[in-house]
């Protein structure tokens, strides 16, 4: 049955974030016909090929499937369907969504905006903005901002999430303060990039601010999802006094304004409280979440792992299997170390045997490092040091660094003055493995060896990072 490519053209924008219409529908348009284009096709049906092709292009894109959205614009192109300005920005977005993609699309793209002549587009512009922010090429992606005639709202806060990505915070709120509005996208960006930069207290202190500001003409800004989300996270990340009182105060405010909480605000929620070892207030938010991600689970289960309820932490890995959903990366760094806090060797080695066997994971570094340790505090470090040397990597700081521990809990002296070594040729300047050796060394009167270690703190400039007492009481 022959339809026509108008028919067609409204289902597919009918169907656009459905996977199953959409390939029937693709798979019409090209048994009909409607994608391919000679000499002799007339200019109104050229434009609605390019239409097609579109609206194709961003129907793929809706559904993440990124490489299929950039062989469709080479299709595009082979069957002469000209691209206009809408077929760019869903093609750099899909560009930006891998380093493989961006690496060899971007610069072609980059090409065929300038050759149709689209270049000054400022929604095309906005789009390069973000992809070469997230390639790390700042300087291209501030160009690109200042080329832009009159930038709108959208245009700042990309270049905002750009200086923030690349870690420019200062560019960021200079920028931020030089808008003539800000939207909630502009505030969130801003707190963003200083969680994402380690900048915790400050992103704490942006989110009040914003709470608290009104805008031009007393436009007042709502915090969303996003917002919420990178909040919190800096709330659990965050080493200073009021951290765990923020968070609450935040939690308070999505109750008494009948917020919905999503699956990711619940999430960053449990992570805070199970990091403060509110263990209570994390159980009771996991509960209230109707509908759970692996993101929502990881979180309960590393809460859990981390306050001493290992047996509970595995228990809920086992309803997580029954309830249907697929475990990740970071559900095994989270059931690994409850089995290392737990000292269950042989259950933590045949859950790193299943990872790759039965859920086709391919362990990582983190993940080598889990096992270390889980050897380690058993008092197994000949096995731990031979599990270490058949890694398919070098091991980094952090997996020599569980080894060293290990070696401190058993008093390993020999081994512990290899790794040891071996740590500080990674990290020279880092106070804590001086520490940790000076300590192991002095505790078994090895005086010399302790003492040389200090000097050679001293000699490199490095100081020890004062310690403090908090008690928060919130």
């Amino acid at each position: 049955m022959h339809h026509s490519p108008e028919f067609l053209l409204q289902l597919l924008q009918r169907f656009l974030k459905t996977p199953n219409h959409i390939k029937q529908i693709h798979s019409l348009l090209i048994t009909n016909g409607h994608l391919l284009l000679n000499s002799n096709t007339s200019p109104n049906f050229r434009w609605m090929n390019t239409l097609l092709y579109n609206t194709l292009i961003r129907a793929y894109l809706n559904l993440g499937q990124a490489p299929k959205t950039i062989l469709l614009f080479t299709y595009m192109l082979t069957h002469q369907a000209p691209p206009n300005n809408h077929t760019f920005p869903s093609l750099i977005k899909a560009a930006s969504s891998s380093p493989s993609l961006a690496s060899v699309s971007g610069i072609p793209l980059h090409t065929q905006v300038i050759k149709r002549g689209v270049s000054l587009d400022p929604f095309i512009q906005t789009s390069f903005v973000s992809f070469y922010a997230q390639l790390g090429n700042l300087s291209d992606a501030r160009n690109l901002f200042d080329e832009i005639s009159e930038p709108c709202i959208v245009s700042y806060n990309a270049m905002i999430d750009a200086f923030g990505k690349n870690g420019d915070m200062e560019s960021a709120l200079l920028l931020f303060e030089q808008m003539p509005l800000r939207d909630v996208v502009s505030w969130t960006s801003m707190i963003n990039g200083y969680g994402g930069n380690g900048y915790f207290g400050e992103a704490i202190k942006f989110f009040e601010k914003m709470m608290a500001h009104e805008d031009v003409m007393g436009y007042v800004v709502k915090p969303n999802e996003a917002t919420f989300v990178s909040v919190l996270s800096s709330c659990a990340n965050s080493d200073g006094g009021g951290a765990l009182y923020q968070g609450k105060q935040i939690h308070g405010f999505i109750i008494k304004n009948e917020i919905e909480l999503t699956v990711f605000m619940g999430t960053a929620l449990i992570a805070l409280y199970g990091k403060m070892g509110c263990l209570v207030y994390a159980m009771e938010v996991f509960s209230r979440i109707a509908v759970k991600e692996v993101c929502t689970w990881n979180a309960m289960i590393s809460s859990l792992a981390l306050n001493g309820n290992e047996r509970q932490a595995l228990d809920m890995f086992e309803k997580m299997k029954v309830e249907g959903l697929h475990p990740n990366e970071v559900t095994f760094v989270a059931v690994l170390t409850a089995c290392a806090h737990a000292k269950l060797v042989e259950l933590g080695l045949e859950l790193f045997q299943l990872m790759s066997s039965d859920f086709r994971i391919v362990p990582r570094m983190e993940h080598y490092g889990c096992v270390v340790d889980l050897l380690g505090r058993a008092g197994l470090l000949r096995e731990a040091t031979e599990f270490m040397r058949r890694m398919p990597f070098e091991p980094d700081a952090s997996v020599l660094g569980a080894l060293l521990g290990a070696c401190k809990v058993h008093g390993a002296i020999e081994l512990a003055n290899e790794v040891g070594g071996r740590i500080l040729e990674l990290q020279p300047q880092h106070c804590g493995r001086y520490v940790l050796l000076s300590t192991i060394f002095a505790g078994a009167e090895r005086w010399d060896h302790a003492a040389a270690l200090r000097k050679a703190m001293v000699q490199a400039g490095i100081r020890k990072i004062p310690a403090y007492s908090l008690i928060d009481t919130a």
